[in-house]
């Protein structure tokens, strides 16, 4: 089982999204994924300023096995990138719940988040 935090909403494409309580929210992939992709060595992460459209391809996560798209969980505005996973790709693996975060998004639409899969949800898709 993997481990999931009560307090994010989840994809069955294995992101997670935190809302931050001020329009925006914290994106990044599970702990699941993480594991699934094991030791990550790149991430392509899209731009500050960009417009995400929901479930679009927005990056890219390397690891010594295999590479994996990532997709928007919601739409909006990129405000800020993890900019220390450059140099620290790792992290994610570390802390894909903390300091392995990819980026924060400025919502198109607050009711985006409802949409998404609760820690139990997430659980069922990520066990099968």
């Amino acid at each position: 089982m993997s481990s999931t935090l009560p307090n994010l909403r989840y994809t069955d494409s294995h992101e997670w999204v935190l809302d931050n309580g001020d329009g925006t929210v914290t994106i990044g992939i599970t702990d699941h994924a993480q594991q699934a992709l094991g030791d990550i060595v790149f991430i392509d992460l899209p731009q500050a300023g960009q417009t995400l459209s929901l479930k679009e391809e927005v990056g890219v996560i390397e690891s010594v096995k295999a590479a994996s798209d990532f997709y928007a969980p919601v739409a909006g505005e990129v405000v800020e990138v993890n900019e220390t996973l450059e140099d620290a790709p790792e992290a994610v693996n570390e802390s894909p719940y903390g300091d392995g975060w990819l980026m924060k998004v400025r919502l198109e639409d607050v009711a985006q988040l409802t949409a998404l899969l609760d820690a139990k949800g997430y659980e069922a898709v990520a066990a099968d």
